[in-house]
């Protein structure tokens, strides 16, 4: 039975968080150890199939089963832990529907010659020499636009990635500067939601926080920018040589028109309208398909004997089209709704386990610890940059890893006499950008699906989401621009 005197919890932003009293810190880290173990287990012994395909997920569920035991020894009922995991999946409900027709517009952008265009141009204008800085700059100036490094991979960083694939550039690189230029924008647009949390959060406006964010941010970005010039000029790309033949190649499969733009162009006008992203990617994979009938009535023949059923095919499975170069052929494949399967079990036994942490009372516990170490300002900002961190890994969930910091160490930045604009940068330097850099985090583990590479490939190149926490770290180390109540 649940007895109710050890738990307490308390509502922000539609997230709860329930602390235990019975609850130790030792106890706390059972679950996040064992599920540690096995993740690593799997990953650098087993190729990530240890238990086949789906091994992933099923050590997520483990790790969720060795939390509810913790749970039960401490007197947490099968109804608060279930009650957390249902509003963990309702919170990622609206994502996971994104995901799917993320999947859709990747095979509609697909035959109806929108992703071959957006290549096609791209090869033309984008050189090899200058092509990484240009994706980080490009990346950031929609992310900053539409708010959203989500729609911005799903739109222009898929293109990005073909364009670049085609050039010879690696893929990890491609996917790290457009991750990184699309988090840039994200942290620095007013649109994006995390970017209205964290001041929210710690007790602060939303301008005061986007321009004392920018003193970390701008010299971070920066530095990407830097390290991906040199790599851009050192990169061996074998492009160039073979460009005549890869146009010609895409010229003889697809029929190629400037009009094919009207469709993403569509796109990212809703997003900037602030349309809903379901309504808006909905609107992409309909005129993508109207698109399709128009421009490319012979890539649907080749598909299937009905036009209406390869674009059918398109949306919900796998389309591939045969051009007469291999590079191509890679690139022109798409996995519609199912190619998306994976990710979102991936995202629903996180939130499974995230929930059961949380409902046990583990998540505040392990928060609590790690503020009491913070004795001096700059052990306060390490234990929010390690909570941060922490959070992403566990519960798998940027929001919760501003959530709870938030809250837990909102009163400690004020006893120590810290203006809360450093919370709220903080937050965003270490809880929103990182969240890309976990696999089984929903940010990770979307942006690994949509642009097809994996986070063990891009994590390197992610340079802006890695350098953000030791960037904020530096500052408060040195003492650079940390800003007290009595200076405001």
């Amino acid at each position: 039975m649940q007895d109710d005197k050890n738990l307490s919890d308390f509502e922000i932003e539609d997230q709860t968080i329930i602390e235990n009293k019975e609850l130790s810190i030792w106890e706390a880290l059972i679950p996040v150890v064992i599920l540690m173990l096995m993740l690593a287990y799997n990953i650098f012994f087993a190729d990530g199939e240890a238990l086949g395909e789906y091994s992933n997920q099923f050590i997520l569920l483990l790790g969720a089963a060795v939390a509810a035991i913790v749970g039960f020894f401490n007197k947490v009922g099968i109804q608060i832990m279930m009650k957390e995991v249902w509003e963990n999946l309702r919170s990622v409900f609206v994502p996971i529907m994104i995901l799917f027709l993320v999947g859709a517009l990747a095979g509609t952008w697909l035959i109806s010659g929108v992703i071959p265009a957006m290549v096609y141009y791209g090869l033309q204008v984008l050189n090899p020499s200058i092509f990484l800085p240009a994706s980080v700059i490009i990346c950031a100036v929609i992310s900053i636009a539409t708010g959203s490094s989500w729609t911005t991979s799903a739109t222009v960083g898929i293109a990005l990635i073909g364009i670049g694939s085609a050039l010879g550039i690696p893929t990890g690189m491609i996917a790290g500067a457009a991750i990184s230029g699309a988090y840039f924008g994200d942290k620095m647009s007013p649109l994006s939601d995390t970017t209205n949390l964290a001041p929210a959060m710690a007790g602060t406006d939303l301008f005061t926080h986007i321009r004392y964010m920018a003193l970390t941010t701008v010299p971070t970005v920066i530095i990407t920018l830097i390290a991906f010039s040199i790599m851009s000029m050192s990169i061996d790309t074998t492009g160039t040589a073979d460009l005549s033949s890869l146009l010609v190649s895409i010229e003889n499969t697809f029929n190629i028109t400037p009009l094919l733009f009207i469709v993403p162009l569509v796109v990212i006008a809703l997003i900037l309208l602030k349309t809903k992203p379901l309504i808006a990617l909905g609107v992409g994979v309909i005129l993508a398909a109207v698109f399709a009938f128009i421009f490319q009535p012979s890539i649907l023949d080749g598909l299937s004997d009905s036009k209406l059923g390869a674009t059918i095919n398109a949306i919900l499975t796998d389309t591939q089209i045969v051009t007469d170069n291999d590079k191509l052929n890679d690139l022109f494949a798409a996995g519609g709704m199912k190619g998306m399967i994976w990710t979102i079990l991936l995202i629903c036994c996180a939130m499974f386990f995230g929930g059961i942490m949380d409902a046990i009372g583990a998540l505040a516990r392990i928060t609590k610890v790690l503020l009491s170490f913070a004795s001096s300002v700059f052990g306060l900002f390490a234990s929010t940059v390690i909570s941060c961190l922490g959070l992403n890994t566990i519960a798998s969930d940027q929001y919760l890893a501003i959530v709870i910091p938030g809250k837990m160490f909102k009163k400690a930045y004020q006893d120590k006499g810290l203006a809360p604009e450093n919370l709220s940068r903080t937050l965003e330097d270490s809880g929103t950008v990182t969240s890309v850099l976990i696999p089984w985090n929903t940010c990770g583990a979307y942006q690994s699906s949509v642009l097809g590479v994996s986070v063990a490939d891009y994590f390197v190149f992610a340079i802006f989401n890695w350098l953000s926490p030791f960037m904020t770290l530096l500052y408060a180390a040195l003492n650079i621009k940390i800003r007290e109540l009595s200076s405001k």
